[in-house]
């Protein structure tokens, strides 16, 4: 099916009036979150649809043309990518969740002596690594949130450090990792390889991860954790001496689903194969009576009590996903069931997002955004990449879903730098620098609403019983502690001012792009 051609608007106002509905988003999601306290995904869904709604009102022309624009925003490949890695990512953690890991890793931690200050930094780590395997930030961000969150604070760890540090991981991966979609399309809007961009930028995320390392390790010794009044601090270290290692062995289907992304396997066939293994795993494992678990913990239909439902659930095979209850608790349940239904507020809170991007696109928002900002100020190479720096943080300051932002400034990034010969492998660095770590800091960014989606699934989950909507983190409170997002955003500010690691065209020639 050809894609649908591209649809101009005229606003009344002028063309930053296009960035009306992104806006009002953003009032709505600081005044909500920030200043109320309220962490609900779906009050952000209609804060994204008053947008859209009040910026058909400055639309000059056919109203129509405006939908059009929505519906064509709403159907781009880059929404429909985030959709796929959440639902799979969500069902991946959550089976394993309800397989015992959060237990077995209560057990390696107490085991290994790594107490509540030391947590953080040890979990930006490991989430670093699995980010930079799976190439997925939000996805890890998923998992992460779903899995080591609460083992986190069974131990004792402060939860909002701890969340930083889940979404510091998400940003180092989504930036190194050769199979991440920022990684790609940051090399291929400039015309350079894969290969070389993820070797030229290893010398900036190395330096804002050890930084950050420091940083959550400092954090984690000086801050308290789940000081005495907190509603985490009834959980805190109740678990560690009856948890279990049992769990432990769902590292096989994180290591499958790694090894296979980094071979090269799409994302939704490693995670499929990582998911099937944790059913086959989950199962042996309550076979064997060494964790509480069973098929219905994955899947599990409540039928009403009727003659035909009851005679199903007495089956020797179907009984084991199939109960009866009263028609009041009819439904389905089961970690596949929530780790995609968790998600569907997120989901459509995405779609709007993208069409709120689509619509500053075709306004003229962010081409008015480059002759304010970029433009008047780009006449020296150094004060060029300053301005490709803070244009690109502008931008993906306000569309939230970071590869859409990246795909709206790329033009613009390689347009000024090929005016000053800045080799394509430095535009592609500054461009995914602030595209991987704005998205996870902000209280509307997709990266950090997506943990938060994950953490409002742990509210009595079937693996977290224990868990409570007031242990929510507030996603407004997250935003200095997401270290790793931060130091990248200054290490390219430093070497936009300074020149390190700058290179021109004549400098380093590209390879064919080998990856789209």
């Amino acid at each position: 099916m050809p894609e649908e051609p591209d649809i101009e608007l005229s606003f009344r106002g002028g063309r930053l009036v296009s960035a009306l509905p992104i806006a009002i988003f953003i009032g709505w999601a600081i005044f909500q979150s920030g200043v109320l306290g309220i962490g609900d995904t779906t009050g952000l869904v209609t804060g994204m649809l008053t947008g859209l709604i009040v910026g058909l009102l400055f639309v000059r022309g056919d109203w129509k043309d405006y939908a059009d624009v929505i519906f064509v925003g709403m159907t781009r490949r880059v929404a429909a990518t985030a959709v796929v890695a959440w639902l799979w990512a969500g069902m991946f953690a959550e089976t394993i969740q309800v397989g015992g890991f959060v237990d077995g890793l209560v057990w390696a931690a107490t085991a290994l002596n790594v107490g509540a200050a030391l947590f953080p930094a040890v979990t930006f780590l490991l989430a670093a690594l699995l980010a930079t395997g799976i190439g997925t930030g939000y996805g890890t961000a998923i998992a992460f949130t779903t899995l080591v969150f609460p083992a986190g604070l069974l131990l004792g760890a402060n939860p909002v450090l701890l969340f930083g540090a889940i979404l510091s991981g998400a940003v180092f991966g989504d930036n190194l990792a050769p199979v991440s979609d920022t990684t790609i399309v940051s090399a291929v809007t400039q015309n350079a390889d894969i290969g070389g961009v993820v070797t030229s930028r290893v010398k900036y995320a190395v330096v804002a991860a050890a930084l950050a390392v420091v940083s959550y390790l400092v954090a984690g010794f000086g801050i308290p954790g789940v000081w005495s009044g907190m509603p985490h601090a009834s959980v805190s270290g109740q678990f560690g001496a009856t948890a279990s290692p049992w769990g432990l062995v769902h590292l096989l289907d994180i290591a499958v689903v790694i090894a296979l992304a980094v071979s090269g396997r799409h994302i939704v066939e490693s995670i499929s194969w990582g998911l099937i293994l944790a059913a086959v795993l989950n199962v042996a494992l309550g076979v064997a009576g060494l964790v509480d678990v069973s098929l219905g913990s994955m899947i599990l239909f409540e039928a009403p009590q009727t003659g035909l439902a009851q005679a199903v659930a007495s089956l020797p095979l179907l009984g084991s996903v199939v109960e009866t209850v009263p028609m009041a608790e009819v439904g389905v349940s089961g970690s596949i069931y929530a780790g995609a239904a968790g998600f569907f507020p997120l989901i459509v809170l995405t779609l709007l997002l993208v069409a709120g991007a689509e619509i500053m696109r075709a306004g003229g928002g962010f081409d008015a955004i480059q002759e304010l900002v970029i433009d008047p100020i780009a006449t020296t190479v150094r004060r060029a990449e300053v301005t490709m720096v803070l244009g690109t943080a502008l931008v993906n300051a306000t569309v939230t879903i970071n590869t859409a932002a990246e795909i709206a400034i790329a033009p613009y990034i390689a347009k000024v730098g090929k005016r000053f010969n800045i080799n394509g492998y430095r535009r592609a660095n500054i461009l995914d620098a602030n595209t991987s770590a704005l998205g996870y800091i902000f209280p509307w960014g997709g990266g950090l609403l997506a943990g938060f989606g994950a953490m409002q699934g742990l509210v009595g989950g079937e693996g977290t019983p224990w868990f409570t909507a007031e242990m929510l983190v507030n996603p407004a409170s997250v935003w200095p502690y997401v270290f790793h997002g931060w130091f990248l955003v200054a290490v390219f500010l430093f070497a936009a001012w300074t020149g390190y690691g700058r290179e021109y065209v004549s400098d380093r020639a590209s390879e064919e792009v080998s990856r789209v």
